[in-house]
């Protein structure tokens, strides 16, 4: 895209960098969904949410910071051994597209690091905190083999809604290869989430890992973040 500016009476043109975009969500017909939880501070409630994912038999995806994970080995053992998947959230949950390439990737392998010394496996998902990221980063993650996951719904639980919002708000934005984004340490969501469960499944959705969610191959993601197989 070219942008044209004036300074004083002389027109400069430049080039801006093409703005590159996370996955948000996934490009199929199948009746799949993932749910997401981030873990950055609390953990009051994981327990409770992994015993009723294991209720339904669902299996999700954990999002953990480096510090919940050194604070919480023992969980982040027990995340792994009921076969969730265990994604990088950062090491110190920074405003990523604030850091400077090399601190990026610090925060990327430090928190891997931590994780496959627990699990044995190396994440390969990663969700930048805030949700906020730039092309440095994706760039930095498409370096070390990972995917940018976001999230295409927000059960905006971290804002403590009631149950009966929360599954209204999934529900009417469920859309075949959508992520939901919640987290181990609100209020409302071991209320909220057998609901969710029943709610999704009722209509003919299957729940997996955002790892078996993301299709392999080359793929690129369109405006909305919707990843597209090449």
């Amino acid at each position: 895209m070219i942008v044209a500016t004036s300074t004083a009476g002389k027109i400069a043109s430049t080039m801006s960098e093409t703005r590159e975009i996370p996955i948000y969500y996934v490009d199929t017909e199948d009746k799949v969904c993932s749910i997401s939880f981030d873990a950055a501070w609390g953990n009051e409630q994981t327990n409770t949410l992994l015993d009723i994912l294991d209720e339904y038999d669902v299996k999700s995806t954990f999002f953990l910071v480096k510090q919940w994970v050194d604070k919480y080995p023992d969980d982040v053992k027990e995340i792994s051994r009921r076969g969730h998947d265990v994604g990088n959230h950062s090491s110190t949950h920074p405003h990523m597209s604030e850091l400077s390439a090399e601190k990026q990737l610090s925060e990327i392998k430090d928190c891997n690091t931590a994780i496959e010394e627990l699990t044995g496996s190396c994440p390969t998902l990663f969700r930048a905190p805030y949700g906020e990221y730039d092309n440095k980063l994706i760039q930095n993650l498409r370096a070390e083999d990972m995917y940018c996951v976001q999230w295409n719904i927000d059960s905006l639980d971290w804002k403590n809604p009631s149950p009966d919002e929360m599954v209204e708000r999934i529900h009417s934005k469920l859309v075949p290869g959508s992520v939901i984004l919640m987290h181990n340490g609100a209020e409302n969501t071991p209320d909220a989430l057998p609901r969710i469960i029943e709610a999704i499944q009722s209509e003919g959705y299957t729940i997996v890992p955002i790892s078996e969610l993301i299709p392999e191959g080359e793929y690129y993601t369109d405006h909305e973040g919707k990843m597209i197989l090449k």
